[in-house]
C-alpha cells in the first residue's frame, strides 16, 4: 500500500483507582468497554480460543461515528489477545483499510493502576488525519471512563 497509508502511533495513559487485576479484567471485556468507549454501539463475540498463555477473543463491534451533523454505524472485527500476564495485545480492522493495533499495559501506582496503551493507527491518506484525530479522542474517552467506572465503585 506504500503512500496511500498513513501511519501514526500514540500512547495513552490514565491512572484508576482501583488494582491492576481489576481494571485489566474490566478492560478485557469488551461489554465493559462499550459502557465507556464513545463509538461503540454494541459488541457481539465471534469467537474464543485458548492460547498457551492465556486466551484470544475475537468481537464484532458496530461504531457510530460522527460525520458533521450525522452519525454512520461502522461494522468491523476486532480481537484482543490476552496472556496470563503481561499486555493486552488489541487488533481492529475496519473497512476501507483502517487498522488499530494496540498493546495495553496495567502497572501497579500508588492511585492504583496506570492503564498506558501504545496504538499504531494505519488509514487511507485522504482520510487518515480524521481517523487518527477521532481514534485518540475515543480512546482518551474511553480511558477517562474506565476511571471514573471505578471511582464511582
Amino acid at each position: 500500500m506504500g503512500w496511500w497509508v498513513a501511519h501514526a502511533e500514540r500512547t495513552l495513559t490514565e491512572e484508576v483507582p482501583a488494582p491492576p487485576a481489576e481494571v485489566r479484567d474490566f478492560y478485557v471485556d469488551l461489554d465493559n468497554l462499550k459502557l465507556v468507549h464513545p463509538l461503540i454501539v454494541s459488541v457481539r463475540e465471534l469467537s474464543s480460543a485458548q492460547t498457551p498463555d492465556g486466551y484470544q477473543r475475537t468481537y464484532r463491534v458496530v461504531d457510530r461515528i460522527p460525520l458533521g451533523r450525522w452519525t454512520v454505524r461502522v461494522g468491523y472485527r476486532a480481537r484482543l489477545r490476552v496472556p496470563a500476564r503481561g499486555e493486552v495485545i488489541t487488533e481492529a480492522n475496519r473497512f476501507p483499510a483502517v487498522r488499530l493495533r494496540g498493546a495495553v499495559a496495567f502497572a501497579p501506582v500508588a492511585a492504583g493502576t496506570a492503564v498506558t496503551e501504545r496504538v499504531r493507527i494505519s488509514a487511507p491518506r485522504p482520510l487518515a488525519a480524521v481517523i487518527i484525530r477521532e481514534a485518540v479522542t475515543a480512546h482518551v474517552a474511553m480511558l477517562a471512563g474506565i476511571r471514573r467506572h471505578f471511582e464511582s465503585c
